[in-house]
């Protein structure tokens, strides 16, 4: 098997042992902390990144349950994002886990505030 068949294989593994939304759930992967402060170089200490991850209003839509939108009362104009967008959402919303690395979050379709074409340069106030 060559490296990028092995890289492939691996990948699918990995997403298949992804949480899969159920109903009207989303699942919107975290970016990663950044270790330094913006527009230096002066390391963050380990605890106040892991808060800038708890904090985190940013996140990029990895998968979207069967019953997402599909409420004509509550979603008349359809769809408020999809998957591949990102998204900003209030700090505390949804059900935190880890895999990989990554944090993620399972979120009810109606917690999504708005959607960010780029995401980078906003942070929370």
């Amino acid at each position: 098997m060559t490296e990028a068949a092995v890289k492939i294989t691996q990948e699918e593994e990995f997403e298949a042992q992804l949480p899969t939304p159920a109903g009207y759930k989303l699942l919107i992967a975290l970016p990663s902390a950044s270790d330094t402060y913006e527009g230096s170089s002066i390391l963050k200490p380990e605890k106040e990144k892991d808060l800038d991850h708890i904090m985190s209003i940013i996140g990029l839509v990895m998968d979207v349950g069967p019953q997402a939108y599909t409420d004509k009362d509550r979603f008349p104009n359809g769809p408020w994002c999809k998957q591949g967008d990102y998204v900003m959402f209030r700090m505390n919303s949804g059900t935190r886990f880890k895999f990989g690395g990554t944090e993620y979050r399972l979120m009810n379709d109606d917690n999504i505030e708005a959607v960010v074409s780029d995401p980078r340069g906003i942070t929370r106030a």
